[in-house]
């Protein structure tokens, strides 16, 4: 019996596996016996995406991408979780030998809190969340954090709001860094608004910060949407990549639902000796268990052989 079945059968929710003492019931290492193989490049998934094949909860799901041969997860609001939650998640990743993805160190609207701005205001709200998230991350075992600047600022030029936020990723460096902590800064494509878009403007205000705790996220489906000719562009900025993400255009699902040729891309990542996460950040391009099944086997076509 599959161990997400075992503890369905038991009656235990994922999301309130504890005790009647409140204290955390152990979870269970990954069971080989029933697991699928392990995937070669460290694939995160994000809770929700196979919640029809794990229905109860946290753990559930957790056990679920455990068995699958997942190694990792990512949470972008673990920062909103409340403290029992986060420590069940990191207590059960750490039963399964799973490592903990990208969570986003986010105050609120952080597209429209724009750094790009100077104001103190922003400068000391968002320095304010870094510290709040160092002490989630101690608590999930978490090392890198997704962080995005904003919205242009129009009555600036480009150079001095480019400025701001060097000023401001060199301050919150000082926050992550004594930590061995990383803030993954994340261009974005899905409004034209936001000032971060590029490789090649994260990759220089990497450069300008010049602290291992300020890195560059580089997702595939943004880039493959704001300038393509990725693995170009990858080898150009690859010493400053700390963190990737994944998801096909056009649609942002699974791999091989749209342009990119996965396969190629991983490749290029496995040779470039890249042992950190590549983060699932995508939807499921059919819905339910078949969608959930079809998703893996999309993954297991595209990992390196």
């Amino acid at each position: 019996m599959e161990r997400r079945k075992f503890l369905r059968n038991l009656g235990i929710s994922g999301s309130a596996l504890t005790l009647a003492t409140g204290a955390v019931m152990p979870s269970f290492a990954r069971n080989e016996e029933f697991a699928e193989p392990t995937f070669k490049m460290d694939f995160a998934p994000h809770f929700g995406m196979f919640r029809n094949s794990a229905p109860d909860g946290i753990v559930d799901q957790l056990n679920f991408m455990a068995d699958q041969g997942f190694r990792s997860l990512e949470d972008n609001g673990m920062l909103g979780r409340s403290v029992e939650e986060q420590t069940l998640i990191a207590k059960t990743m750490e039963s399964l030998g799973m490592r903990m993805g990208v969570f986003v160190v986010d105050g609120g609207d952080n597209w429209k809190v724009s750094l790009t701005s100077g104001k103190q205001e922003f400068m000391d709200h968002f320095l304010d969340t870094c510290r709040k998230s160092v002490e989630v991350a101690k608590r999930v075992n978490a090392t890198w954090m997704t962080v995005v600047p904003g919205y242009f600022e129009r009555n600036l030029p480009i150079g001095v709001q480019t400025g701001n936020v060097i000023e401001a990723y060199k301050r919150a460096a000082e926050i992550f860094e004594p930590h061995g902590l990383v803030m993954v800064m994340e261009p974005l494509s899905d409004n034209p608004d936001l000032f971060l878009r590029h490789a090649d403007q994260s990759y220089m205000i990497c450069k300008a910060v010049d602290s291992p705790a300020c890195k560059i996220l580089y997702d595939i489906y943004h880039m493959q949407r704001n300038e393509g000719n990725l693995i170009a562009t990858m080898q150009k900025t690859w010493d400053e990549i700390a963190y990737i993400q994944i998801g096909d255009n056009p649609g942002r699902k699974e791999p091989g639902t749209g342009e990119i040729n996965y396969q190629n891309v991983f490749k290029f990542i496995h040779e470039k000796g890249f042992k950190g996460i590549c983060g699932m950040e995508h939807g499921n391009a059919n819905p339910g268990v078949e969608g959930e099944k079809a998703l893996i086997e999309a993954y297991r076509k595209v990992d390196i052989s």
